[in-house]
């Protein structure tokens, strides 16, 4: 059991954000994929209501993809030079492994808000994220605005009811990175205190 412990802890602190950009070939292959995507059928689920779900992008289809981050682009600012275009473009073709995470606010039990379905799509992708690192790869969380675009949304079909949560990269790191420093527990724990102030 504690060696069980340990390695889990391991694990877990092993765990660190590589940009897109320092992630190259080889990502997880089929199988490992599958193992990475079935560790996020054992986060907590409220209702059962599966509310997320993950869009890979083929390289067939990161061409699309980059003119919708240009696009995108466009519509927060229509004088973005073409250099500027074309590195929002570039963006697309980063990362062996490449998904969007979305989450859904209407599917069934109404009372279950927006924030429980987001928090189960955080320990979905927690989980994916450290049986990646278990598998020996690379990982990375990213957002922007980009999300919210138009153009975006249309791509990837999404209605009125999806929330384009952020993209998640996969691939093998191009070089190790120092360990960035944790914060400690007594930095975000605090005892509830009902005495007088």
């Amino acid at each position: 059991m504690q060696d069980t412990i340990a390695l889990i802890s391991t694990l877990m602190q092993s765990r660190q954000t590589i940009l897109p950009k320092r992630l190259c070939a080889p990502g997880p292959d089929a199988a490992q994929l599958q193992r990475i995507l079935s560790a996020a059928a054992h986060a907590p689920d409220h209702g059962q209501l599966l509310p997320w779900r993950f869009v890979c992008i083929p390289d067939t289809a990161r061409a699309a993809l980059g003119e919708a981050f240009a696009s995108a682009l466009l519509e927060r600012d229509a004088l973005a030079l073409p250099e500027q275009l074309q590195q929002a473009r570039d963006k697309a073709f980063r990362a062996p492994v490449l998904m969007l995470v979305v989450v859904q606010d209407a599917s069934g039990d109404a009372t279950i808000g927006l924030d429980e379905r987001v928090l189960s799509a955080g320990c979905a992708v927690q989980n994916m994220l450290l049986m990646a690192t278990a598998l020996g790869f690379g990982s990375a969380l990213t957002s922007g605005k980009a999300l919210k675009a138009s153009a975006l949304r249309a791509l990837f079909g999404l209605g009125s009811q999806d929330h384009a949560i952020c993209f998640l990269s996969l691939g093998t790191a191009q070089r190790a990175q120092p360990m960035r420093t944790r914060p400690s527990p007594n930095q975000y724990v605090t005892t509830l205190s009902t005495e007088p102030l």
